[in-house]
């Protein structure tokens, strides 16, 4: 979209949040609603679904035969249990787990009981989980995920020789957004380039026109950008790390134009 940027700087009245609502009456997203008087709607554009124990067995792994499992966010958490849960198989106390942050850490209370089992954690993000994997070269790890994921912990345990399993328990997929069709919305914010194809796979005549493009992460940027959409807000910002604050840079500039 080569619409010049002046064009462009409109002010926001309305947003559309391509994630569920959250659940906190503290969230952000609800203070810049009304800070600004803008309306603010939430609705996730993917869904995360188990796969069937057809998919699982075809991809031939024993749970049981790992000492470690690494775990990269609480939707990998529940799928795992409640495969295990499935098989009627129970973790031995001894097994280890690794997870990119205290808050999945955490989570793990939900299915076993913590303070008996050893946990390792980074702080969030997968870089510093790297960094406690090195400690623990000769763990057999079992590394559950979506059939969409990120690629540096994979990468970092082939590259560096360790004795891992990758296995797909739960897939990312487009939601139903039919009824959203004759809505619009000056911004729609996205944190995901799956949230992006699923714009495509419910519209695939979509037309930016005058609506914002708002972006969490360079990698949902570049995916909109491959999809010749104009990124006005790309968070995070040095200023504003988090998407409502990008999105409020972006609200005071316009408004102070």
């Amino acid at each position: 979209m080569k619409e010049d940027l002046k064009e462009r700087m409109r002010d926001v009245k309305s947003i559309l949040v391509s994630q569920p609502e959250p659940k906190s009456e503290n969230s952000p997203y609800y203070k810049l609603a009304e800070k600004y008087n803008i309306k603010i709607d939430f609705r996730p554009f993917i869904e995360v679904q188990p796969i069937d124990m057809k998919e699982f067995r075809k991809q031939k792994v024993d749970f049981l035969d790992h000492s470690a499992v690494i775990f990269t966010s609480r939707n990998a958490v529940d799928h795992f249990f409640s495969m295990c849960k499935e098989l009627k198989i129970e973790m031995p106390a001894d097994m280890k787990y690794f997870c990119i942050s205290e808050q999945t850490a955490n989570y793990l209370q939900k299915y076993i009981v913590v303070r008996k089992r050893k946990i390792f954690s980074g702080q969030r993000t997968a870089a510093e989980l790297i960094e406690v994997l090195k400690k623990h070269p000769d763990e057999k790890y079992l590394f559950p995920c979506s059939n969409i994921r990120k690629d540096d912990i994979p990468n970092f345990l082939k590259e560096n020789n360790y004795n891992f399993t990758e296995v797909t328990l739960y897939k990312t997929v487009a939601s139903d957004l039919s009824d959203l069709a004759d809505i619009k919305y000056d911004m729609i914010a996205f944190f995901s380039p799956a949230g992006i194809n699923s714009l495509f796979i419910n519209f695939p005549d979509f037309k930016q026109e005058k609506t914002r493009i708002a972006t969490f992460g360079p990698v949902t940027a570049k995916a909109a950008r491959e999809r010749n959409l104009y990124v006005d807000v790309e968070a995070p910002l040095p200023e504003a790390p988090s998407m409502t604050g990008a999105i409020e840079v972006y609200i005071k500039k316009v408004r102070n134009l």
